[in-house]
């Protein structure tokens, strides 16, 4: 094994760019809103609605981070795995507006995000544990799509088509009644596939809802996502074909300033057939529920310190005839303590106690804290505690490839970091970050031999050491540039010999060059250049190039992805396509 990855990035925004780099306020990662400069913790913050039309999905902005490893098994959020920092799909937290979008069934479907791009307002990253708040699965990281209805009102029309047989047609339709403001957005994105059994048909609809009334804000969400898809080597050397939907509906209320509450409802389907023309032969049907419920509270003890704690109930079920029927209740309480001091010191010191029907409770403690040592320089670390609960694939699931196992142990491990953040004038910004995960019990699936089975094992302990450094600056309005190198070097205690599935599976070395910026006559830039070496495979190169303008009710576009037409697998079996082109243009009825 060469266990080493190196990622480095240049990319470029415009939606910071009209302020300075320190006034962006994220709600993930901490127990009250702060500004970026407050958090403690490795934070970043990927604008979305702003850059909608020089990106096609979600995974174009993930992208921009290189700690995040996307491995697609087919293109526009169709199926890909996330993991951060190393950690595995299984080992990364994916909510939306802070409710649990994780799937009980298998981490492969944590990112099907039920609602449409445009109604997205900003995703946050947490990068190391964020157990202490959100519970289980956030080992490498959380991230956090955050939807917020347009504040006028304003209705938009998108259409689109390109090779491969893409036919895409996107609109969102805002209004605000007073304190009532809404927003319905939909997503329709076809494709006949650039090769036999790779066609997709990609449908979400979403409705947000915000409402200020006397007891506080309240926010309400309904979504529904159907993405059927031929699944060609997905899973293996067959003509697959999988169809998964999702439903989600969230509540959250404030009571009072002080206190919220909230409730999310998910339910995820999963119907997987092995030979696409021979569906008898091996078919799987998957039907999951989640729910949600949490209160928390904020209280003021003295200047410049608060406490914030509060309790979370959980329930998970699954019907299935290849994982048969099981379901799990858990239980949590979670308090932090935070102090700020001079304008220059912070501490928060936070713990959550997670009781499972039927495995051991999980303690997660986290401290983190920063200081000041100059008005440009800050220094920060962290200390936390995460764990994974496995997935009910990784307990019951079986067929002639794979076997899962019903006496594995839920994953724990400890995370440390440290890092200086510097920001002289507020138009740039520089971050070091150095960290290190040690995994205990780790899941993955691990053979002896290349034609033995696949099994579901706790493997010993796993050590992750890595380092991130970044630059951002605006070098004028418009325009923003930011550098950004990550390098991870992970070891395991096990049995020499062993083939890993998931867990050594990141990349080596990876470097994205991206520019962005308005241009006269109102349009809109943006070109990516990526290098991705994953470990023990040939390293290749995207290019990608997205062209917009602005001005007016008519906003023609261009997107021109893999320019090159480089031959490429994100997944080791899974082809992924060539050159594709895509132009529309996006129609503003009312703003």
């Amino acid at each position: 094994m060469r266990p080493l990855a190196i990622c480095f990035s240049l990319s470029l925004t415009l939606a910071l760019a009209q302020a300075p780099l320190h006034e962006t306020v994220v709600v993930t990662g901490t127990a009250e809103p702060l500004a970026l400069d407050e958090i403690d913790r490795a934070v970043m913050v990927l604008p979305v609605r702003d850059q909608a039309l020089v990106a096609n999905t979600l995974v174009d902005f993930l992208r921009l981070d290189p700690s995040l490893d996307l491995e697609e098994r087919a293109p526009n959020g169709v199926q890909s795995d996330l993991s951060i920092r190393g950690a595995d799909f299984g080992q990364t937290l994916v909510l939306l507006n802070g409710m649990r979008l994780n799937d009980a069934q298998s981490g492969h479907h944590n990112m099907d995000i039920p609602v449409p791009l445009e109604a997205i307002s900003r995703v946050e990253v947490l990068r190391g544990s964020g157990s202490t708040l959100y519970g289980s699965d956030a080992v490498g990281g959380v991230i956090n799509v955050i939807t917020q209805p347009p504040e006028a009102q304003e209705v938009r029309l998108r259409t689109a088509a390109g090779n491969f047989g893409v036919n895409q047609e996107r609109g969102s339709i805002g209004e605000v009644f007073g304190k009532l403001s809404e927003q319905l957005t939909f997503s329709r994105d076809f494709s006949s596939g650039f090769r036999p059994d790779r066609d997709y048909r990609n449908l979400s609809l979403a409705s947000v809802t915000h409402l200020d009334s006397g007891w506080g804000p309240s926010d309400m969400i309904l979504a529904y996502a159907d993405k059927p898809f031929g699944a060609d080597q997905f899973y293996g050397n067959f003509n697959s074909w999988e169809n998964t939907k999702t439903w989600f509906a969230s509540l959250q209320q404030a009571l009072g300033p002080d206190t919220s509450a909230s409730f999310s409802f998910r339910r995820h389907s999963d119907l997987f057939v092995l030979y696409r023309d021979n569906p008898d032969y091996f078919t799987n049907h998957h039907s999951d529920e989640t729910w949600q419920l949490s209160l928390r509270r904020s209280d003021a003890l003295f200047r410049g310190g608060s406490l914030h704690y509060g309790v979370e109930g959980y329930h998970d079920s699954i019907l299935s005839t290849n994982l048969g029927d099981h379901n799990r209740y858990r239980g949590a309480g979670y308090v932090s303590l935070d102090f700020r001091a001079l304008h220059r010191f912070s501490l928060s010191i936070g713990a959550r106690e997670e009781v499972y029907r039927s495995v051991a409770g999980a303690f997660s403690p986290t401290v983190a804290g920063g200081v000041w040592l100059s008005s440009r320089l800050k220094l920060r670390a962290s200390a936390s505690r995460a764990f994974r609960v496995p997935s009910y694939t990784d307990l019951y699931y079986h067929d002639p490839a794979n076997l899962g196992s019903p006496n594995l142990r839920p994953e724990s491990a400890w995370n440390y970091e440290g890092g200086l953040e510097w920001n002289p004038a507020g138009r740039v910004r520089a971050d070091l970050t150095v960290f290190h995960r040690r995994v205990k019990d780790g899941i993955d699936y691990i053979r002896y031999s290349p034609t033995d089975i696949w099994r579901a094992t706790n493997i010993a302990n796993l050590h992750f050491t890595g380092a991130e450094a970044g630059l951002s600056f605006l070098p004028r309005r418009g325009q923003q540039i930011e550098l950004r190198y990550t390098g991870l070097h992970g070891t395991q205690d096990a049995v020499p010999g062993i083939y890993s599935k998931y867990v050594f599976n990141y990349p080596t070395h990876a470097a994205v060059a991206s520019w962005m910026a308005g241009l006269p006559a109102g349009m809109l830039l943006r070109t990516r250049l990526g290098v991705l070496d994953r470990r023990a495979r040939d390293p290749y190169a995207l290019w990608d190039l997205y062209l917009a303008e602005t001005r007016g009710r008519i906003h023609p576009f261009l997107q021109l992805t893999n320019l090159a037409n480089v031959s490429y697998q994100e997944i080791l079996g899974v082809p992924m396509p060539g050159r594709a082109v895509v132009g529309g243009f996006e129609l503003v009825v009312l703003k």
